[in-house]
């Protein structure tokens, strides 16, 4: 008998999955183990596997839908044997109200197909009725105009001003009839100015004529979607504080370059971020108070540093762990961070490669932000937000002289973590990084 197999819950807080592709078609034999197709969830991509052997008689899903768990994939049986029929499929996304933030917690249709492509709008053979545009300029100074991208564009080509052009589209919206109905009359040429414009920012404005982008909207992918539901529940469940301490960065810049210089032909390449990690799962276990999270009667200390990272994806960001960071060493730590910022770029992370995390380090130094408060992410008590080295004139001996200095600040959960704990934490980070050679013991 046909066994129609559904999507499965591929993670903890999954709702529904992308289907990406089939690495099987319909009639193909499949036995136990072999891979069917990759599924994106909220968290990463992951491979689905046949958990029984047979013929694949019917593949219900397209390459490109969103699934909800529990709605049929596919149908696996015998050679020659009949499919059953699947469900009528929902409408397609774009047909839905407007989207939420995060997966709905109601019922979520069984299957998405992907809208369709956007089909150009053929040109009109004449313009419609003409816009004649009157001699002087239809808005006040300053006044936005609204005009699609594309008759902003023409317009640009023909040296048309469109504060001189009348808009037929929504709102009054300058839409491309509107300009070739302008370039007929005669009256919007760009050398008449609105009142109150200048001539320099008549140049600028040409200077810097044409769209930014193409404008256009993007379905919610689901782990933006996610991202987005847990940084509400987060800002507006967990009372944030922060905290910011300014630490010598010279001491493990001098370290790191000393480190990878003398084992450079053993292929070690530190980063800042692998020695802030291990930093951070020290003053854990100097501070354990901040290793804890919420959880409504009860608050939870734990015995182990299982310390997290920000990795930045093209749709949101993924927070991998290295669990146990306060027993391995610092080169430990950066061939496993590296080797999961890998899989996560790759969106290829197991479900125990991204939970569970007790402490979450999110740098943006390397990106040129000096500083910045990030938002907890919960359970966790508290997150790490780390700036670039900024250099300054410092005081050192009773001298100012030119140093480096680095910025860091501690987003805590009040319902956990007080001034005082969240002080004494980020002072004993303070003290490993400006001492990093303890980081080696």
């Amino acid at each position: 008998m046909a066994e129609v197999i559904t999507m499965p819950k591929l993670s903890d807080t999954m709702t529904v999955g992308t289907l990406v592709k089939w690495l099987k078609k319909e009639g193909d034999t499949v036995k136990f183990g072999d891979l069917l197709a990759e599924i994106e969830t909220d968290k990463a991509t992951m491979e689905f596997e046949s958990f029984g052997n047979g013929v694949i008689l019917k593949i219900y899903a397209p390459a490109g839908s969103q699934i909800a768990i529990g709605a049929p994939l596919l149908a696996v049986g015998a050679a020659g044997e009949v499919a059953p029929d699947a469900p009528a499929p929902a409408a397609p996304a774009a047909e839905k109200a407007a989207p939420a933030p995060a997966p709905s917690t109601t019922a979520v249709p069984a299957v998405v197909a992907p809208a369709p492509a956007p089909v150009a709008a053929a040109a009109p053979a004449a313009p419609a009725a003409p816009s004649h545009a009157p001699a002087a300029p239809l808005r006040a100074a300053g006044e936005r105009i609204k005009i699609s991208p594309l008759a902003k564009k023409l317009a640009a080509e023909k040296s048309l001003d469109p504060a001189f052009i009348k808009g037929s589209g929504p709102g009054g919206r300058i839409v491309r009839v509107d300009v070739i109905a302008a370039d007929a009359a005669g009256t919007a040429k760009s050398g008449a100015k609105p009142a109150g414009a200048s001539s320099s920012g008549g140049r600028a404005a040409s200077f810097f004529s044409g769209p930014i982008q193409e404008e256009r909207t993007v379905p919610v992918s689901n782990m933006r979607g996610v991202i987005a539901k847990r940084l509400i529940e987060s800002k507006t469940t967990a009372p944030h504080f922060y905290l910011e301490i300014e630490v010598d960065a010279e001491p493990l810049a001098t370290l790191r370059a000393q480190l990878n210089a003398g084992l450079e032909k053993s292929g070690v390449k530190l980063s800042v971020n692998d020695l802030i990690l291990k930093a951070s799962a020290e003053a854990l276990r100097k501070v354990p108070d901040v290793n804890a999270s919420w959880e409504g009667t009860q608050t939870r200390y734990f015995g182990a540093a299982h310390v997290s990272f920000a990795v930045a994806l093209p749709d949101g960001l993924i927070t991998p762990v290295i669990r146990d960071a306060h027993e391995k060493s610092v080169f430990q730590i950066s061939t496993e961070a590296k080797a999961l910022g890998k899989l996560a770029k790759d969106k290829k992370l197991k479900p125990d490669q991204y939970t569970g995390g007790t402490f979450c380090v999110s740098n943006l130094g390397m990106m040129g932000i000096p500083k910045f408060y990030p938002i907890i992410n919960t359970p966790n008590a508290a997150i790490l937000g780390v700036g670039t080295s900024v250099t300054k004139p410092v005081v050192k001996n009773g001298q100012i002289v030119v140093g480096s200095t680095m910025t860091l600040t501690l987003s805590c959960d009040h319902r956990v973590v007080d001034g005082a704990v969240g002080a004494q934490f980020l002072n004993a980070l303070k003290q490993l990084i400006e001492s990093p050679a303890l980081l080696l013991v």
